[in-house]
């Protein structure tokens, strides 16, 4: 007969064949949850969408998964961030610029200009025409993003100088994957 490992009590899985077969499913189960509760803390968050102003993107009740493992924010990315000052839940937008870099935006031809070149937008869901309060064109402060949601036109973003520019310190992580619904799961762009 193989030797098995120890059980407490001087135990093996050879002697109480069932009692011992029990006590590895029971150990493996622990150590699954220990590794998916680290992981959901300190890797990787599941986030619900919550709203229309990341359409056709993400759309409301959506839930993704956001990383911020070594994330610095960059020019397109998804991200997800918390401004309290601004909304109390988690919101979802597509960053513009980053930290240096200068946005302007043309409400009359409805185009988005970053440091002179003029940004090709394909995953917009209409022209922008809502103007907020901000001024432009606008560079971003070191340390800052500027986002601005896809569906322009029924977003609250960095148009709004309640929002501003964000702190890179308000950014929970990127937006790596949509999980649900389950017929739209995959990677996000």
């Amino acid at each position: 007969m193989e030797e098995s490992p120890d059980l407490p009590g001087g135990l093996s899985t050879g002697e109480y064949g069932f009692a011992g077969e029990l006590y590895e499913w029971a150990q493996a189960l622990v150590y699954s949850v220990v590794f998916v509760v680290v992981l959901f803390t300190f890797f990787v968050r599941i986030i619900g969408v919550d709203g229309t102003s990341m359409e056709p993107t993400l759309h409301d009740s959506d839930k993704i998964v956001v990383t911020n493992i070594l994330y610095t924010p960059k020019q397109g990315d998804i991200v997800v961030l918390r401004k309290k000052s601004f909304v109390e839940k988690p919101i979802v937008k597509r960053v513009i610029a980053t930290e240096g870099q200068t946005v302007d935006i043309d409400f009359v031809t409805h185009k988005v200009w970053v440091d002179g070149e003029l940004l090709e937008e394909p995953y917009i869901k209409a022209p922008t025409s809502r103007e907020g309060d901000m001024t432009f064109p606008v560079t971003v402060p070191e340390g800052c993003i500027f986002v601005l949601g896809d569906n322009r036109n029924n977003s609250a973003d960095s148009r709004l100088s309640r929002l501003g520019v964000v702190d890179n310190r308000y950014v929970l992580g990127r937006v790596i994957f949509r999980v649900y619904p389950f017929g739209k799961a995959g990677k996000v762009e």
